[in-house]
């Protein structure tokens, strides 16, 4: 059985970069697992530590929507990822990614605007280094609404898709996993509204001559 981590900085990111990709995978006999590095939400006023709880509660349903079989959770802070040394984010990646022993590996785009998926993506990069014995064939970076698109393409590196999952038949599931995040999502026109997510997938679906899909930049891969 394939063995498959997803590596995100916040809760949600995991559906709005690659939601249908885990619901097919999954579906396919897969066994994803999900690594959230942070808390999430604990940056904005009026924040409060049960917010943490009822995310990690919405992780879990989404995950079983989508069919991944663990959620593990690291806790750093929220938005504050630049003041952790970047070691300490390896360390706990690296351990993660011991135990699971993957054979591909999703993660956050380096160009992003929010400063925890930059750290997160380098952090992945290092944990993940392709060295001998290793038994990872591919790396790949995922877009995610609402941060990918907001770097209007002036940060480095630009998101540049090369490789596109056709989830025509998981559209619907990945909209389904984000509703479980009811503090997460928004009404259209917000790039994490439903709406919004379908005309995003159906879009990345056009350019590929599929009826929707999930856009992913290979950062690397064994053939």
């Amino acid at each position: 059985m394939s063995k498959i981590i997803v590596i995100v900085a916040h809760p949600d990111d995991e559906v709005l970069g690659c939601g249908g990709t885990i619901a097919k995978m999954a579906a396919e006999g897969k066994q994803v697992e999900i690594l959230i590095l942070g808390e999430g939400g604990t940056s904005r006023d009026g924040a409060t530590g049960a917010e943490v709880e009822i995310l990690r509660a919405d992780a879990r349903k989404a995950a079983e929507v989508m069919g991944a079989v663990n959620v593990r959770f690291a806790s750093l802070p929220d938005n504050q990822f630049d003041l952790i040394p970047l070691l300490d984010v390896i360390k706990q990646i690296e351990a993660v990614v011991d135990e699971v022993q993957p054979e591909i590996v999703f993660t956050q785009h380096g160009g992003d605007l929010n400063v925890d998926h930059q750290i997160t993506f380098r952090a992945v990069m290092t944990a993940v280094r392709p060295m001998e014995g290793q038994g990872i064939r591919a790396l790949y970076a995922y877009e995610v609404a609402s941060s990918t698109e907001w770097a209007f393409q002036k940060f480095d590196p630009v998101f540049r898709p090369s490789l596109f999952v056709d989830i025509s038949d998981f559209i619907e599931k990945k909209i389904e996993a984000m509703t479980a995040y009811e503090s997460e999502s928004r009404p259209a026109p917000h790039p994490r509204s439903p709406e919004v997510l379908r005309a995003m997938a159906l879009t990345r679906g056009s350019a590929v001559g599929l009826k929707a899909a999930e856009a992913f930049e290979t950062i690397w891969e064994i053939a």
